[in-house]
């Protein structure tokens, strides 16, 4: 393919993951949904073009957007300074049709960081230097475009939704994975967190039963440590433990 079909068929991929869960009704304890991927599709879309252009040797895959990070940005991992400042992404972002009061959007404006994201890019940053040096074979992407909220303004993860509206959400996120092996032919596929590790085992699962003979075709899989602040473990090292991780498995 020519770089911009590449990129072109994640874009489409991306778009039909917006519009399909954008679609779905989730029950309590859910109030409030986020969909960066309509309010931030110019960022979102410029990340695409700029760094999806090319097949992948390795994809990773987060679970959901943060608060603080793809929420302002809609970038994977968002966190405003690294994607402005090292990827080189600034465009306009608009609001959520709910906003929560304790949840507010300010795009490329936020003050506040995501420390997940700062982990994951500041990882990549110190390791591979440029984004396009980095990109020349890994990509990252989110498994679910959708954050969560209740009431009172508290995240809700995907692995928290209710039963019935998590499984239709399961089965459209899983298609878009899909699409998106498919598009950039990975080796590896690697998880960000256990959540995100288990879906990926479920999709290429279902790709090595419909190539049959041929399970070369499918990538391998394996997770490493979710860099949330949350995470006692990932407060202890994060980056020493995914480095070590990653050249174990020979992805490095």
């Amino acid at each position: 393919m020519q770089k911009a079909e590449f990129s072109a068929k994640l874009i489409e991929a991306s778009r039909t993951l917006a519009g399909k869960a954008g679609s779905l009704s989730f029950s309590e304890p859910v109030r409030y949904i986020y969909n960066p991927l309509f309010y931030a599709r110019l960022p979102n879309e410029a990340y695409i073009t700029r760094y999806g252009n090319t097949g992948k040797r390795v994809l990773f895959v987060g679970m959901n957007p943060g608060p603080w990070g793809m929420i302002q940005t809609g970038v994977p991992f968002g966190d405003v300074h690294m994607v402005r400042d090292w990827l080189g992404i600034c465009e306009p972002v608009g609001q959520p049709d709910h906003l929560h009061p304790k949840r507010p959007v300010y795009g490329f404006s936020c003050k506040r960081g995501e420390v997940s994201g700062q982990r994951l890019w500041g990882l990549i940053k110190k390791r591979f230097g440029s984004p396009d040096e980095f990109f020349k074979e890994h990509f990252v992407s989110n498994y679910c475009p959708l954050a969560f909220f209740t009431e009172e303004g508290k995240n809700i993860t995907p692995d928290k939704l209710p039963q019935a509206s998590g499984k239709a959400l399961l089965d459209i996120c899983d298609e878009h994975l899909l699409a998106v092996i498919n598009t950039l032919s990975p080796k590896w596929v690697i998880g960000v967190g256990r959540f995100a590790g288990k879906r990926i085992e479920a999709v290429v699962e279902s790709l090595s039963r419909e190539y049959g003979t041929a399970p070369q075709k499918a990538p391998l899989t394996a997770s490493i440590l979710h860099p949330s602040p949350a995470s006692p473990i990932a407060n202890r090292g994060w980056e020493e433990q995914v480095i070590d991780r990653l050249k174990e498995i020979k992805v490095w």
